[in-house]
């Protein structure tokens, strides 16, 4: 067991891995040109302010009477500049947001994990193509682009990353330090001659970084008064740095302004995911070659409603993607274009002659084309030339043909003829990413034929219980030697990485295993004759819909209470109602109060810790029903649950009179954390003993992280846990197996008597699809984890209040293993008090779960939305990351269950 358990292991952790070595590998390619445009830039300095956290609306919404919460930006939006909503991609991350917006690109997914304040990957920036760039803000985003600059040209002023303090009385101060910071910099040119000489020359920026609104979102909510007047200070800041900065430079109309938002915010205070109010954010742009308002009377092209509802109608909005801010930036000031961007300059948004506008274009273009260039290149010498498969739309001779026909255009005069650029800029996005995605059929179906290789393999070890075996011949140790060999020697002429081969080899061994045994196959079709065939038939037909029923749960979290309705009625349906009346009703009762979970709103609710404290008292009201005795011990266990229900009422009581985190809440909260594994191996080995201390410790945990209703869920989850428990007892008695134990005399820590150790049944499938269901209702049933805006952040402010993504996220992804353990513990008391060997069900739920993960790998398809994509693959890393947490957490569950930490022994002394 403990060989295939790490054999297994290996196998999945590369399942896991190839999903990011195939889509999310780093699109960047290096070694182009910069292109610059040829003509006179309308700017010589850029002011970039980017206010973290705001959405679109909260910006340009009014306030009930009329008036702006933010004047002076309204003011420019309706007179001097030019405005429209950036629409920012998943993940809605401060991090990938900046890198779009000063970059040009948008970064992988893989990036967030990789690192907030390093460079996971090399890219260039419109701060490294700028003369110099002075940037104020966070510890958290300016060093990345300070780092990635080539040469000591961009200076970045920080203050400490303790000031990110969600508990903070003031988190607008943030905003102010960075004003003020900005006003003294330029007071102290004053006296600094060789400073004031480089603020004078051109392509110079000036970044300022405003995390106040951010942090007011997350610890307020957007709703809140802290985050609009928040918004009221930067407005009333931008218009003072304005201000300073025209003075400074004598108002010589050579400064370009633009403001904007790396992302928004749920109406709960989170970000990540792909919401409205998450990927709307604004971009008011104005000053030196930025067009003015323009005045509309006809209706615009813009149906979401966002233009009534902000009473700006009559005002032309101009709409970009996030990237494309970058290009503009590089236009009006007239540094290079990063080579990594993928931007396409808004020409709207320029108030230039129409030969800029003509050079603009066609620079973008030819920056464009140097990536898809150099993809191409490479791509080419990775791959045998009778293999490669050029992108047709854009080959050699079409790059040639239409770059000569757009200059020549421009050469004419023919400016208003640029459509050429546009279609140029088109196809070579589009073939930069038919290259980036050239590999992808390739490596998922080595992927899916080691999949479908190892599920077999697993359903052959499950029937080997039943069939003899036949020994593999030497002809297929060699077939299989052969053909690893010609798949190494095809990847070595191609230069391919060293992923390639472990994906590409890993189906050889697997299938040789699976042809090893075929002997089992061939020994049951030729028993079937004596096999209830109807009845495995019917068994089949029910687990292929309960397995589509999962897959469909992971979008539609209703769909787990349709579940959990009809496993509600199996007691009914099974004849075992009539055996056991009050076990039958506790399980149905169960059911039904659990399914009641996934139809409540993920998040989006204000904090309700009185909920958390009614949670802490059923949790004791569920543990006095099962306690069978007394039990050392138990007592100060429930005193502490009592405790931590009690704790996060008095975090919130605090942090909403801005009194910070009090020093007591923070001590309870880490102790309880770090020996919430421990205190269970204190306790008795027996069943129900071991059990209730387990739920006990780590409901206290959960309770901690908890800020509303979903502290009630492990109380629920508990009770039907017991309940699956004891009619599981009754279902093993209807079967008429012999030697069954009583469930409250049953020892985790006693020796297992082999030869009580009974053989698979058909039942024994529903069982194992009872577990994943449970532990996809454990994962689902309070949130959807595909998402990242799914956690509110006030979870974890029991435990620390300051900024810090890691802590957090690990925080927040142990209160969502906490079910996942609670059912584990129960799966492995089933295990033992069925008499059934741990491998034989383990096997049987890793089928199922890796049918799951096999159906997800499916869905991952070029087709629809990149959000779409990105969520069926969010579903195969959970149902892969559930799969791997089963092999790891089955040692913990062990451990947990059967191990005891004896802390003292009672000796007797004996006298002479």
């Amino acid at each position: 067991m403990i060989t295939f358990l790490l054999v297994g292991l290996i196998v999945h952790v590369v399942f896991f891995i190839s999903i990011f070595d195939i889509y999310f590998t780093s699109p960047l390619v290096h070694g182009m040109t910069p292109q610059s445009i040829p003509l006179k830039a309308p700017a010589s300095r850029l002011v970039l302010v980017v206010a973290d956290g705001l959405r679109a609306d909260s910006l340009f919404s009014l306030l009930p009477n009329g008036s702006s919460r933010s004047p002076y930006i309204r003011s420019v939006i309706e007179n001097t500049g030019s405005w429209g909503v950036s629409h920012t991609r998943v993940p809605t991350e401060s991090r990938p947001g900046h890198v779009a917006l000063i970059a040009g690109f948008y970064e992988d997914v893989s990036a967030v994990a990789k690192g907030w304040k390093e460079n996971p990957v090399e890219f260039d920036s419109v701060f490294n193509e700028s003369r110099r760039t002075w940037c104020w803000g966070s510890p958290d985003i300016l060093p990345m682009f300070a780092k990635g600059a080539s040469g000591d040209h961009v200076y970045t002023h920080t203050y400490p990353a303790q000031e990110e303090d969600f508990a903070s009385t003031d988190a607008s101060r943030l905003d102010r330090w960075v004003f003020d910071q900005v006003k003294s910099f330029f007071q102290s040119v004053k006296s600094n001659s060789s400073l004031g000489a480089s603020l004078l020359e051109d392509k110079n920026i000036f970044f300022l970084h405003l995390l106040g609104i951010d942090t007011n979102g997350h610890a307020h909510r957007p709703m809140s008064k802290e985050y609009k007047e928040n918004i009221g200070l930067v407005d009333s800041g931008v218009a003072d740095l304005v201000s300073t900065v025209e003075e400074f430079f004598g108002y010589d109309g050579k400064t370009v302004y633009v403001f904007t938002s790396d992302h928004g915010m749920t109406n709960w205070g989170s970000h990540g995911a792909g919401h409205p109010s998450e990927t709307l954010t604004p971009l008011v742009v104005w000053g030196a070659g930025v067009q003015k308002a323009q005045r509309v009377n006809e209706v615009q092209p813009y149906a979401d409603g966002y233009l009534q509802d902000w009473q700006l109608e009559h005002v032309r909005r101009v709409d970009v993607n996030q990237a494309d801010i970058a290009a503009l930036m590089a236009s009006l000031i007239g540094v290079p274009f990063p080579v990594n961007s993928v931007g396409v300059l808004p020409l709207l948004y320029l108030n230039n002659s129409e030969e800029f506008k003509a050079e603009s274009m066609y620079t973008n273009a030819i920056q464009i084309l140097e990536q898809f260039k150099t993809k191409m290149s490479q791509k080419k010498e990775t791959t045998l030339s009778f293999l490669f498969t050029p992108y047709q739309f854009l080959t050699e001779s079409k790059q040639v043909e239409i770059t000569n026909k757009a200059r020549i255009l421009i050469q004419l005069q023919k400016y208003e003829d640029i459509s050429l650029c546009q279609t140029l800029i088109t196809r070579s996005l589009e073939g930069l990413v038919y290259y980036h995605k050239y590999d992808r059929f390739f490596l998922g179906c080595s992927v899916v034929m080691g999949f479908i290789g190892w599920t077999s393999y697993v359903v052959l070890v499950i029937l080997k219980t039943h069939s003899g075996l036949k020994k593999p011949t030497r002809k297929l140790l060699t077939l299989c030697l052969c053909v690893a060999l010609l798949i190494i020697l095809f990847l070595l002429v191609q230069r391919s990485p060293l992923t390639y081969y472990i994906y590409c080899l890993l189906p050889v061994p697997v299938w040789y295993c699976v042809l090893k045994e075929s002997g089992t196959l061939t020994d049951l079709v030729q028993s079937a004759h004596s096999l209830p065939l109807w009845k495995c038939l019917r068994y089949f037909v029910l687990v292929a819909f309960g397995i589509e029923l999962l897959v469909v749960s992971f979008f539609h979290r209703s769909v787990l209470t349709i579940g959990l309705a009809a496993l509600a009625l199996w007691p009914f349906c099974s004849g075992l109602f009539s055996k056991a009346k009050w076990r039958s009703l506790s399980w149905f009762l169960g059911c039904l109060c659990l399914a009641a979970f996934p139809l409540m709103p993920v998040v989006g609710r204000e904090p309700n810790v009185d909920v958390v404290m009614c949670a802490g008292l059923l949790i004791l009201l569920t543990s006095l029903s099962q306690q069978q005795q007394s039990v050392p011990g138990q007592t100060p266990q429930m005193l502490h649950v009592a405790v931590c229900a009690y704790v996060p009422s008095l975090t919130h009581s605090s942090l909403l009179q801005k009194q910070g985190l009090p020093l007591m809440n923070q001590i309870i909260s880490w102790s309880t954390l770090a020996s919430s594994i421990v205190i269970p191996l204190l306790s008795s080995t027996r069943i129900f003993h071991r059990l209730l201390s387990i739920l006990l410790s780590l409901t206290s945990t959960y309770f901690l992280l908890s800020t509303g209703s979903e502290a009630v869920f492990p109380p629920v989850l508990s009770w039907l846990m017991f309940a699956w428990i004891n009619i599981e007892q009754e279902a093993l008695l209807a079967q008429g197996v012999a030697g069954r134990q009583e469930v409250s005399s049953i020892d985790f820590a006693a020796n297992i008597d082999i030869s009580r150790i009974r053989q698979l049944k058909l039942d024994d499938i529903r069982r194992s699809y009872f577990f994943v269901f449970f532990i996809i209702t454990a994962f689902f049933g309070t949130g959807n984890i595909a998402s990242i805006n799914s956690f509110d952040p006030a979870s974890v402010y029991c435990f620390l209040t300051v900024f810090n993504p890691f802590i957090m996220g690990a925080l927040m992804m142990w209160k969502v293993i906490i079910p996942f353990i609670i059912v584990m513990c129960t799966f492995e008391t089933i295990q033992v008090s069925t008499q059934l060997s741990s491998r034989s069900l383990f096997l049987i739920v890793l089928v199922i779960s890796d049918l799951m993960a096999l159906h997800f790998f499916f869905m991952v398809q070029d087709y629809g939305s990149w959000l779409d994509i990105g969520t069926s693959i969010s579903h195969y890393v959970i149902v892969m990351s559930m799969t791997i947490f089963l092999m790891l957490l089955s040692v913990l569950t062990h451990v947990l269950t059967s191990k005891r930490i004896i802390l003292w022994r009672r000796t007797k002394i004996h006298f002479p």
